[in-house]
C-alpha cells in the first residue's frame, strides 16, 4: 500500500528574509497560505489584528522578496499589519501553539533588527519614514526607506504633515498607500473620493492627492497578486526621489467571513474560525448600552441638540445604535482625533450639544486641541472616555494617563461615575451646564446600580458612603468596589473605616477633607490609571502641611507590555490584601 509524505511547510525554510531570494513564485504563494494560516489560528485563539493582516500577507512577501531588509528599512503605520512581517523575520514561533506570548502585537526593536518603532497608533509611519530617510542622507549611507500606510490612516493630520515634508527629500523615499477602502469602519471624508477616482481610473484621473504633494505616483490594482506586487516593487526600488506606491488590496483577504464584515473582522477577541462566532455568553448590560439609550432618548423625547461624534472606532462604544436611530447627529470624522475636538468646541460655540467619545489611550493625540481650542474658550462640549483602566495591554494601548492628561489642563471637569444612575445624573447636568467642557470616565468593571441623590456639579461634592474613622478611603469611579473590598477587610481587623465615592476627578470636595481631620489619621485614595499627576496626588497636595497621613495606590508612571492584569495588581498593591498590609505598616 502506497503511503504519502507530508510536504515540509515552506515557512520551515524561511528563518530571514534572505531566505526568499531563490524561491518560486509557487512557493511562495504556498508561504502566503502558511501565514494566512499561521495568522487566522493565532488570533482565532488568543485575539488581535485579523483583517488588516491578511491583506498584506502578498505584499509582505514581494516587499521582503525584492528589498533587503533591515537595510532596506519599512515602517509599518499602527502595526495593525505587521503579523506577516513579524512572521517572515525571525518570529515565526510567536505565531504557534504554545508561544503566543513571545511576541507582541505591534512592531518593536526590541524584537527584532527588522523593526525600528514601537507603534501603535496611527498616521505615523510617513514622518518616521522620512526622519530615516533623512539620517540616511546626512550619513551617506544606502538603501530604500518604505513606509506603508493605509487609507484609513490617511484621515490623521499626521499624516499630511510627513507629505508635505518628504516631498522637500532630494532622494529615496517610498510610501506604500495600502488602499484596501476601510479604516476600523467605513471611511469618512473627501480625500476617498479622490481614492476611488483614482482606483476606477487605474491611477489615471486628474484628481491626484499624492501629485498635488509633489510626490511621483504608481498605481497596483491587484495588490493581492505576488508578481503583480513583486514587479511594482522592483519598479520603485532605489527611486531617487520620493513616490508614493498606490496598491489596492482586499481587507481580509483568503477568509470569506473577514471580506464581507470588515468592520467586525478587523480586531477579534477570540472566535471559532468554522463559525467566526465568538464563544457562547451572555454579554450582560454595559455603560455604553446603558449610554445609547440615555442619548437616543434624549433627542427622541427633548430633541436635544446632541451630536455624537467618534475618531474611527464606533465599535468600542455601541454608536451604531445612536447612528441608526439618528444618522444626522452622528459624525465619525475619521483617525483624526484633534479635529474631534475642535469641531465639537465650535458645535458647542453655534449652540449645539456635542457629545465626543474617545478611548482613553487615543485622548492624548488632540492635547493641544482640548488644552488650546476647547478648555481656553470654556465651551460646554462633554467627552465620554472609555478605556480608562489597568489592564493586560499593549505598550502602545496604555489607558493610564487621561487623568493626569485632562488634570493638566484648566477648565474641564472630569467625573467619575460609580453607577448607572450616577452616570445618567452626570450627563443630565452636563448636556445642560454652560460653564465649560466636562469629561465623563466611563468604568471598566461592570455596571453597578445603586440611588444616587440628586447634586448640582458645578460645585465638587463628594459622597460618603460608609461613616468611619481612623482610615478614609477615597475609591474613585469603578474603584468603588475595590474601595467596599478594602472597607471590609478593614472592618474584620476591627477598623472602621470610611468609604467616600469622590466622583470629580479634577476637583476636590475641601470641605470632606478638612472634616476628615477630625477623627482621621490616614487617607488612601485608590483609582484605576497613573498615580503621577493623577487624583491621589491631588488628595496628598492638600493635606501636604498637616499630620493626615495618604497612600495613594494606582498605578506607576510606566509603559507596561502585555503584562497580566493580576501581575500588575500585584505590583501597584492593588489587591485588598495587600492595601490593608500598607495601611497597617502605616498606622503603626
Amino acid at each position: 500500500m502506497a503511503t504519502t509524505t507530508k510536504q515540509t511547510p515552506i515557512l520551515d525554510r524561511i528563518t530571514e528574509p534572505m531566505d526568499l531570494k531563490n524561491m518560486t513564485i509557487g512557493e511562495m504563494e504556498t508561504a502566503a497560505q502558511e501565514i494566512r494560516e499561521l495568522v487566522m489560528n493565532k488570533v482565532s485563539k488568543v485575539g488581535g489584528h485579523f483583517g488588516p493582516n491578511l491583506g498584506v500577507v502578498e505584499m509582505t512577501l514581494a516587499f521582503h522578496y525584492v528589498f533587503e531588509s533591515p537595510v532596506d528599512k519599512i515602517v509599518w503605520d499602527v502595526s495593525h499589519q505587521s503579523y506577516p512581517h513579524k512572521i517572515l523575520t525571525g518570529r515565526k514561533a510567536g505565531f504557534e501553539e504554545g508561544s503566543f506570548d513571545s511576541v507582541t502585537g505591534y512592531t518593536n526593536p526590541n524584537e527584532s533588527p527588522h523593526d525600528y518603532f514601537n507603534v501603535g497608533h496611527t498616521s505615523t509611519s510617513v514622518s518616521l519614514a522620512v526622519g530615516l530617510a533623512k539620517a540616511r542622507d546626512l550619513k551617506n549611507e544606502k538603501g530604500n526607506v518604505v513606509a506603508v500606510i493605509g487609507d484609513g490612516s490617511l484621515s490623521g493630520g499626521l499624516a499630511y504633515e510627513g507629505f508635505n515634508n518628504g516631498a522637500d527629500l532630494d532622494s529615496n523615499l517610498i510610501v506604500v498607500v495600502n488602499d484596501n477602502d476601510m479604516s476600523i469602519d467605513k471611511n469618512y471624508g473627501g480625500i476617498y473620493r479622490n481614492l476611488a477616482e483614482l482606483r476606477a481610473s487605474n491611477g489615471e484621473a486628474a484628481n491626484n492627492l499624492f501629485k498635488a504633494f509633489g510626490f511621483d505616483y504608481l498605481y497596483v490594482e491587484d495588490g493581492n497578486d505576488m508578481e503583480t506586487m513583486i514587479a511594482a516593487f522592483e519598479k520603485v526600488k532605489d527611486s531617487d526621489h520620493p513616490i508614493v506606491l498606490h496598491v489596492h488590496t482586499e481587507k481580509g483577504h483568503g477568509y470569506q467571513k473577514a471580506t464581507e464584515e470588515k468592520m467586525r473582522y478587523h480586531w477579534r477577541t477570540p472566535f471559532d474560525l468554522a463559525s467566526g462566532e465568538a464563544p457562547a455568553g451572555q454579554p450582560g448590560e454595559s455603560y455604553n448600552g446603558i449610554l445609547m439609550d440615555y442619548l437616543i432618548e434624549k433627542v427622541d423625547n427633548e430633541d436635544a441638540p446632541i451630536v455624537a461624534i467618534n475618531a474611527a472606532i464606533p465599535g468600542m462604544f455601541g454608536l451604531s445604535q445612536f447612528q441608526e436611530r439618528h444618522p444626522h447627529r452622528y459624525v465619525d470624522v475619521g483617525i483624526a482625533e484633534a479635529h474631534s475636538v475642535t469641531f465639537a468646541s465650535a458645535l458647542s460655540a453655534g449652540g449645539a450639544r456635542p457629545v465626543v467619545f474617545h478611548s482613553s489611550t487615543f485622548l492624548q493625540r488632540a492635547y493641544d486641541q482640548l488644552t488650546h481650542d476647547l478648555a481656553l474658550n470654556e465651551n460646554p462640549a462633554v467627552i465620554v472616555i472609555g478605556g480608562g483602566t489597568i489592564t493586560k495591554n499593549a505598550a502602545t494601548h496604555q489607558g493610564l494617563f487621561d487623568i493626569p492628561l485632562l488634570s493638566s489642563i484648566p477648565n474641564i471637569k472630569y467625573l467619575a461615575p460609580t453607577s448607572a444612575e450616577e452616570l445618567v445624573a452626570m450627563m443630565d447636568w452636563a448636556l445642560t451646564q454652560k460653564e465649560g467642557p466636562v469629561a465623563v470616565r466611563l468604568s471598566a468593571h461592570g455596571v453597578i446600580h445603586r440611588p444616587t441623590e440628586t447634586i448640582d456639579y458645578a460645585k465638587p461634592t463628594f459622597e460618603q458612603l460608609i461613616e468611619g474613622s481612623k482610615v478614609a478611603i477615597l475609591a474613585l469611579g469603578g474603584f468603588i468596589g475595590l474601595g467596599g473590598s478594602v472597607q471590609e477587610a478593614l472592618a474584620a481587623k476591627d477598623i472602621n473605616a470610611t468609604l467616600i465615592n469622590p466622583r470629580f476627578i479634577t476637583n476636590y470636595d475641601e470641605e470632606m477633607l478638612e472634616n476628615l481631620k477630625a477623627n482621621h489619621d490616614l487617607v488612601i485614595t485608590l483609582e484605576d490609571g497613573s498615580i503621577e499627576g493623577g487624583f491621589g496626588e491631588k488628595i496628598a497636595r492638600y493635606y501636604g502641611g498637616s499630620n493626615m497621613k495618604v497612600l495613594n495606590f494606582g498605578a506607576h508612571k510606566e509603559f507596561t507590555d502585555n503584562v497580566s492584569t493580576a501581575d500588575l495588581y500585584e505590583r501597584y498593591h492593588l489587591t485588598p490584601e495587600l492595601i490593608v498590609e500598607d495601611i497597617l505598616k502605616t498606622l503603626a
